[in-house]
């Protein structure tokens, strides 16, 4: 496996019965990056994550983590060893105080930042003499938090973060895990919620119904993904624009609207050899190349 991809999974396949949540999963996440696994509720992130951690045994497939493979208990565990999660139900232990409980964690790690322990407990407002079982659903989730990136993980996966955050403890989740992506840890997080990736991620992977859909950089997404629309004086040619790196093909009346992720130019040239009138080219959001795509992922099982 390259020195460049943290998660590498084939195949990866996981049934609950008869019901494939994760289905033949194809995954690479780059190191040094943060990449956003991106899916509806259900759609399967959760369970991928449990895999790789070796929560979840997988049904069938592969996979590696920071080189180790997962399905080998002795090397998932070593890879544990440099990895940080904060799970979806932040599950901490109940009856110790915010204070016992990192002093209880820091024991376990060498590298502990005593500064970051700070700095966080200060930002966070986390009252260290309270249980964690009095602390707020938001509050768990910092305290997790703290004890993820205090420890200086070599990669650090979180499952939906800012679950139970108001706006503030957002944006504050963000700043921080922009902050640990600088000082070089490497960010595998899911999420359902597109403004948040949008905001930080590097790279989007878009899942739905446990086949992966999509994985593109954001800077791709942005230089390359266009929303084409051509407006016709008579009836739209049928057909013509089924063209490589088109993902979408909508006729309304007279006009037509293509999202393209490549051979924009090419479309263009096609639109005005058809008779086009009026040819627009605008940026696609991730919102709408997300929709798009579970939309056509939904269409293909129909």
């Amino acid at each position: 496996m390259s020195e460049d991809v943290v998660i590498s999974t084939h195949d990866l396949t996981k049934f609950y019965g008869r019901t494939p949540v994760v289905d033949r999963l194809n995954l690479q996440v780059p190191a040094h990056q943060i990449t956003a696994f991106l899916g509806r509720n259900g759609a399967g992130k959760s369970t991928t994550i449990k895999m790789l951690l070796g929560i979840t045994y997988p049904t069938s497939g592969m996979g590696t983590v920071l080189g180790k493979q997962i399905l080998d208990a002795a090397q998932n565990r070593e890879a544990r060893c440099d990895v940080a999660y904060v799970a979806e139900d932040k599950q901490l232990y109940p009856y110790m105080t915010v204070e016992q409980l990192v002093r209880f964690a820091k024991s376990f790690y060498s590298t502990w930042r005593p500064d970051v322990e700070s700095r966080l407990l200060r930002q966070f407002e986390l009252p260290p003499t309270r249980k964690v079982r009095a602390l707020s659903k938001g509050m768990r989730g910092k305290l997790a938090l703290l004890l993820a990136l205090s420890r200086r993980p070599s990669l650090l996966i979180l499952d939906e973060p800012s679950e139970g955050l108001d706006p503030v403890g957002i944006e504050e989740l963000l700043q921080e895990l922009m902050t640990a992506s600088a000082d070089g840890v490497t960010i595998f997080f899911s999420s359902h919620q597109i403004a948040e990736v949008e905001r930080i991620a590097d790279r989007a992977c878009i899942i739905d119904r446990g086949k992966l859909r999509m994985n593109i950089s954001m800077e791709e997404m942005r230089q390359r993904c266009r929303r084409i629309t051509i407006a016709f004086q008579g009836d739209p040619p049928d057909r013509a624009f089924n063209f490589p790196g088109v993902r979408r093909v909508r006729t309304d009346g007279r006009q037509t609207v293509l999202l393209a992720e490549e051979n924009v130019d090419a479309l263009i040239e096609l639109a005005r050899r058809e008779g086009a009138a009026q040819v627009e080219v605008d940026p696609v959001s991730l919102r709408e190349l997300f929709l798009e795509t579970v939309k056509e992922g939904h269409d293909a099982l129909v």
